[in-house]
């Protein structure tokens, strides 16, 4: 058996579609047009590429597009004036602060100051909160693109198993509260995790997330299982040369699981769509709206 390829960047593409349709419909009927705000300090090569790929997104979904690029050597207290400015202006929905931030700077303080309504990467204590207790909020941009694919495969969870492996609060945590409310048995893998291949294998769905180079093996996987991979990796290949790869080993998990995401074109496009949605929805937020 092999896997059904879950394509991201279609489902991402089609995504860019709705919210951009969604965008021309609100700023019609009340003339907002919805705005994201990126804030980038300091000149981390990733970082660019992702801030640079957000903006390009936001062309495609008809969303406003505020950049602030800042030196490496910003101090805390400039970060945090800036982002009090872009808590007050009425045109900006969203605000994202790229991270890593430079060790200068409280990550934890940035995003505490960010107003919980304009919080497009869901990173909030506030709308963490409101995640772990079913209210509305934001939800972090990562899981909410992992579950919509789930979703496309497999609408209904109730009484399926998954297992989370990764315990971070930017994707293991709020995924783990997105499959409970979906009515899945959820387990919480990690690193100190006894036996993990066989809590693995127990997974109806499994959710990748742990950042370790194909760390989950073909024979973890429970054959027909949907497989969701959040790992983007870089590795040498023999000549060299650099490429990106998941926490799963794909060409072994393919040949067990019923669907899988590929590395890349899997999550990753469904993260940068999640924030452009997280931004359409605060927008239609701020006009008393909903999508």
């Amino acid at each position: 058996m092999t896997a059904t390829i879950i394509d991201g960047k279609k489902v991402a593409n089609d995504l860019h579609e709705e919210i951009r349709a969604k965008a021309e419909k609100l700023t019609a009927s009340h003339g907002v047009v919805p705005g994201l705000a990126v804030i980038l300090v300091g000149e981390d090569p990733a970082s660019a590429v992702y801030v640079r790929n957000k903006v390009l997104a936001t062309a495609a979904c008809g969303i406003k597009s505020f950049e602030f690029k800042l030196p490496a050597e910003t101090s805390e207290a400039e970060v945090l004036g800036l982002v009090e400015k872009l808590n007050a202006d009425p045109e900006v929905h969203g605000i994202l602060v790229q991270l890593p931030l430079p060790k200068q700077i409280d990550s934890d303080k940035v995003l505490g100051l960010i107003d919980p309504k304009k919080d497009a990467d869901g990173f909030h204590p506030v709308n963490v909160g409101l995640l772990s207790v079913g209210l509305p909020g934001f939800v972090p941009c990562t899981p909410r693109g992992s579950a919509i694919l789930i979703e496309k495969v497999l609408p209904d969870l109730s009484g399926k198993t998954a297992v989370v492996v990764g315990r971070s609060n930017i994707v293991g945590k709020p995924m783990i509260q997105l499959l409970l409310q979906k009515n899945a048995t959820v387990t919480c893998a990690h690193s100190r995790t006894a036996d993990l291949p066989a809590v693995c294998r127990t997974a109806d769905v499994l959710v990748a997330a742990v950042g370790r180079p194909e760390m989950i093996k073909g024979d973890w996987i429970k054959p027909g299982a949907i497989v969701i991979d959040v790992g983007i990796n870089r590795v040498l290949k023999p000549d060299g040369k650099g490429k990106l790869v998941g926490d799963v080993a794909f060409d072994e998990a393919k040949e067990v699981a019923g669907a899988i995401t590929p590395v890349p074109g899997g999550v990753g496009p469904m993260t940068i769509a999640c924030l452009m949605l997280n931004t359409l929805d605060s927008a239609y937020r701020s006009v008393g709206a909903e999508i």
